[in-house]
């Protein structure tokens, strides 16, 4: 027997858009998706979103790649973990969607143990932002903002 795909969000794939549609029409400025494997700094992350007056959609990085099949959201932020990598299988996802819509969205923010730019820590050229940790609404906040502005711009 086989399970019946009852997915309601298929609507919303970018695959699904017509030719025509370019993918920054597709890309949902409202929300973002909070990527981590601690729920709960995925919960502080997520109240922070709110306090931008978006819409966060928390999600661990195994579940995260669905998400983003599901709805592009205006920027991405991920826990990197200990050693910057806990996200790294989203990476090439995140830089398809980003080929597709021809700019660079959704925009990506990099929470890190350590300080500096995506560039002086080795990142993936997909990360547009690293805020070290700790996670506070003074230092994550802005960022948001900004990657959100620059990307509805």
């Amino acid at each position: 027997m086989r399970p019946v795909n009852r997915d309601t969000d298929t609507a919303k794939h970018p695959n699904l858009a017509g030719r025509d549609a370019g993918a920054e029409m597709l890309t949902d400025f409202s929300h973002v998706l909070v990527v981590g494997k601690s729920p709960i700094n995925r919960v502080v992350v997520s109240k922070i979103v709110e306090k931008s007056g978006l819409k966060p959609i928390s999600e661990s990085p195994e579940t995260a790649a669905r998400a983003l099949r599901c709805r592009i959201p205006g920027a991405v932020v991920l826990d990197g973990g200990a050693d910057n990598k806990d996200c790294d299988a989203l990476m090439s996802g995140i830089d398809a969607l980003r080929r597709t819509s021809g700019r660079s969205l959704p925009s990506v923010i990099l929470l890190s143990t350590k300080n500096g730019t995506p560039e002086s820590l080795g990142l993936s050229s997909v990360v547009d932002a690293v805020v070290a940790k700790p996670i506070t609404t003074e230092r994550l906040q802005p960022v948001i903002d900004r990657l959100i502005g620059l990307g509805r711009g």
